[in-house]
């Protein structure tokens, strides 16, 4: 199928679906089915960790998924977020300093190389993909425009 003829969405389309989607570039991703249990668990202990850790910290707010409407054509939700600024409205519109991602099957290209992609480009300081199969995690800094692993 020529890529003419693959409907494009924007954020106005994207409030309307029913369920929860990412859009980027303008196509539909579907979050489905929802995370594991197990994915959720490790979600929910990053976050723990995250609120012990900026409890002291006037500036800082560590979420979970949330809407980053980066434009018009692409919106994704990172599974934690840590913003370093004050966060108000529906979404968030600046880049979070700091992203975890947590792999499942069916989205693990996903995080690993698209969202890589756009985190990188957008700023985002620090991304850390966790893989829950392989007990495994890897953070990527950013230097210079683009992330190097530590």
């Amino acid at each position: 199928m020529k890529i003419d003829y693959i409907p494009r969405y924007t954020y106005e389309d994207y409030v309307n679906w029913e369920g929860r989607w990412e859009l980027i570039d303008g196509l539909p991703y579907a979050m489905s089915p929802l995370p594991s249990i197990n994915h959720q668990q490790v979600n929910g202990l990053i976050h723990v960790q995250l609120l012990e850790l900026l409890k002291k910290c006037e500036h800082c707010t560590a979420l979970l998924p949330v809407d980053w409407k980066i434009d018009d054509d692409t919106v994704v939700q990172p599974d934690n977020s840590v913003v370093c600024k004050e966060v108000t409205g529906q979404y968030l519109s600046d880049p979070p300093c700091l992203i975890f991602e947590i792999l499942s099957p069916s989205t693990a290209y996903k995080d690993k190389n698209i969202k890589y992609q756009i985190y990188e480009a957008q700023g985002v300081k620090y991304y850390v993909l966790i893989d829950i199969l392989n007990q495994t995690a890897i953070g990527y800094h950013l230097v210079d425009d683009h992330y190097k692993p530590f």
